[in-house]
């Protein structure tokens, strides 16, 4: 038992050297930043608009954590995406207005700061249309960029 231990701890080990990228669960894709929170929001409204993408706003999630009792004073859900394309898919799909603007959730954990937002990708399941799945595909890119260029900044 011993010798099949050693092979899994240098694995992990080796897996724990690798650069961290975006971890993609399938249904959401997620990061962790060893910045501070203000430093990874900051980085991450840069990342946005360099992935070609406006702000829509910036929601405070925290007051109603605090009300029931959590504590936290740092957690955010940043929306974004193109006017021009959420105008023409609200026009073209008006069933994909919930899921737009896109959206990534930011909050503190202790000295490091989470990123998560959920796949684009899995709307292709729920809209089975062939004209957007190029889109959903262009998203989950783009989300992911964001997501790992946030990291890397480190």
């Amino acid at each position: 038992m011993k010798l099949m231990r050693q092979p899994l701890v240098f694995l992990l080990l080796l897996w724990l050297a690798c650069p961290v990228r975006a971890v993609d669960t399938g249904g959401l894709i997620m990061a962790r930043s060893s910045q501070p929170f203000p430093e990874t929001m900051s980085t991450l409204q840069e990342a946005i608009k360099h992935q070609g993408y406006s702000l829509s706003r910036v929601q405070r999630v925290d007051i109603g954590l605090t009300a029931r009792g959590f504590k936290t004073d740092k957690y955010r859900v940043v929306f974004f995406g193109k006017s021009d394309e959420i105008s023409r898919l609200s026009k073209d799909y008006p069933e994909l207005i919930p899921y737009i603007p896109l959206k990534i959730a930011i909050f503190a954990e202790a000295e490091e700061t989470l990123l998560t937002t959920s796949n684009p990708m899995v709307l292709a399941d729920l809209f089975t249309d062939p004209g957007l799945k190029s889109t959903f595909s262009q998203w989950h890119k783009d989300v992911t960029n964001i997501i790992n260029s946030v990291q890397n900044s480190e």
